[in-house]
């Protein structure tokens, strides 16, 4: 049977949730899971209902319904097919350890996406992805090019239908102008030294303040430089015993872990942005195993 999700945001106020069950109930649906936020600073209203239509009601036929339930109280809507894999282009320049994670868990059904496609500054990966039948996109970035690089990039997203880019350590900054244009759509990862250790060698850096603790920041991109809306945060505690290399593969583990749980929390519909922060809701019970694995 088939599993919807319906996410909504709109103005606090009395009779929300009352509404959507009740119409959800009378369109012969089952809630399964059902997560809410009123943020009382701002006044806004976000939730999130897992549900299984149970007479064979349609996305299209709730959609078309709910424009009335939505209208007196200002929605914003979208009912989502739980078994749909967004399409997806992954970015990666030189640090490969983002892309094998997350081919890994493509691989084996933990991450339901569809990889429409890589795109690399470097050949280093060429292989490695044409090895798991997915089409690999060289396009070299210099001063020079970065112009009609962008252009080429633009234009691929475009053809492939990407609804998601993942920036997985691709190390080339991305234009205002596409930023703006896929607000919501770029996920980036990088260490959580910003801005404390810039420039090269951050987990040097580190190591030379004596730093305790190291972590990685998933975010989604703006057209201001790692400021964008946090999606997921981990850390992981450094001894005094530890050398300038277990720091940079420490870092390494955890800005993989961090990157995956961004783009699971994602494509399941459990990330709203909230001006600049985001509300995120938990996986339901059993973590992970509990929403489709594809």
């Amino acid at each position: 049977m088939k599993d919807f999700v319906l996410t909504v945001t709109c103005p606090s106020t009395r009779g929300i949730v009352a509404a959507i069950s009740s119409y959800l109930a009378e369109q012969g649906c089952n809630i399964i899971d059902s997560s809410q936020f009123d943020d009382l600073e701002t006044g806004r209203f976000f939730i999130r209902i897992s549900f299984i239509p149970e007479t064979g009601a349609k996305l299209d036929a709730l959609r078309e319904g709910f424009d009335a339930i939505a209208a007196p109280f200002d929605m914003d809507y979208k009912f989502h097919d739980g078994s749909y894999r967004l399409k997806t282009v992954i970015m990666v320049s030189r640090f490969g350890h983002c892309l094998n994670d997350l081919l890994y868990r493509w691989r084996i059904g933990a991450l339901p996406i569809d990889i429409v496609g890589v795109v690399s500054n470097h050949l280093d990966y060429q292989k490695l992805v044409v090895n798991h039948d997915i089409p690999f996109y060289h396009i070299p970035v210099t001063k020079e090019t970065k112009p009609a690089a962008e252009a080429r990039l633009a234009e691929l997203i475009d053809q492939t239908d990407a609804e998601l880019v993942v920036l997985a350590r691709y190390m080339q900054v991305l234009s205002d102008a596409l930023c703006r244009k896929m607000i919501g759509q770029v996920i980036n990862i990088h260490h959580s030294f910003l801005p404390s250790f810039k420039g090269a060698n951050p987990y040097k850096q580190a190591y030379q303040r004596g730093v305790k603790l190291i972590g990685a920041t998933a975010h989604y991109v703006t057209p201001d430089l790692d400021e964008g809306p946090i999606i997921e945060q981990e850390t992981v505690r450094i001894t005094h015993s530890q050398s300038p290399d277990d720091y940079v593969a420490l870092g390494r583990d955890v800005e993989a872990l961090v990157l995956a749980r961004a783009i699971h929390a994602h494509i399941h519909h459990r990330v709203f942005i909230n001006g600049n922060r985001t509300v995120v809701f938990p996986p339901s019970a059993g973590s992970y195993a509990s929403e489709r694995m594809g």
